[in-house]
């Protein structure tokens, strides 16, 4: 009986040893994920200087919310989230924002928001990029246009962008210009 329990405690033992220790899947926070597009804001009559917006509200149309770190700032730049699953995404710019209640919060028909707002459209083609087993795959984007939608008082006066066939494939840099 002694003989059984040695065999079954060696054996253990020998099949402890023998598992070898298999990495964790886990994705660090280094590894780069699914880039956002970066734009640069410049002065529309000094084209080399950056300029800055202020009181900028950024905010995605259709959502009720401004973007974090983008409601009501002053700024040069802003890091916008291109949505994965279409092949457009729009947002609303809105420069020297104000928001009054009117004292009656609870009341929204007599809300009055002031300041200039333009609405710009990112049109691009998404494709799905192998990362790594523990991060999975993240999302680039191809064919990238900006458009700036008009109305009788845009503050932004035109566009450019960096490169002839624009790509988001990495927040190393800045993608498009805005001049106001």
């Amino acid at each position: 009986m002694n003989y059984y329990k040695f065999l079954a405690i060696l054996f253990g033992i020998i099949t402890l040893f023998s598992m070898g220790c298999e990495p964790d899947d886990i994705c660090p926070e280094s590894t780069p994920t699914t880039p956002n597009l970066i734009i640069r804001f410049y002065d529309v009559s000094i084209q080399e200087s950056k300029k800055n917006v202020f009181g900028l509200r950024v905010q995605g149309v259709g959502n009720n919310s401004p973007l974090t770190n983008f409601n009501v700032v002053t700024t040069d730049s802003i890091v916008l989230p291109l949505k994965t699953d279409a092949t457009t995404t729009s947002f609303t710019l809105h420069k020297e924002y104000t928001f009054d209640d009117n004292d009656t919060p609870d009341d929204t028909s007599d809300d009055m928001i002031g300041g200039n707002e333009d609405v710009i459209t990112i049109n691009y083609t998404t494709e799905q990029v192998y990362v790594s087993r523990a991060c999975g795959f993240k999302s680039i984007f191809k064919n990238v246009t900006l458009t700036i939608n008009g109305d009788s008082e845009n503050w932004i006066q035109s566009k450019e962008s960096l490169n002839d066939n624009q790509s988001v494939e990495d927040e190393t840099s800045a993608h498009f210009k805005l001049f106001h």
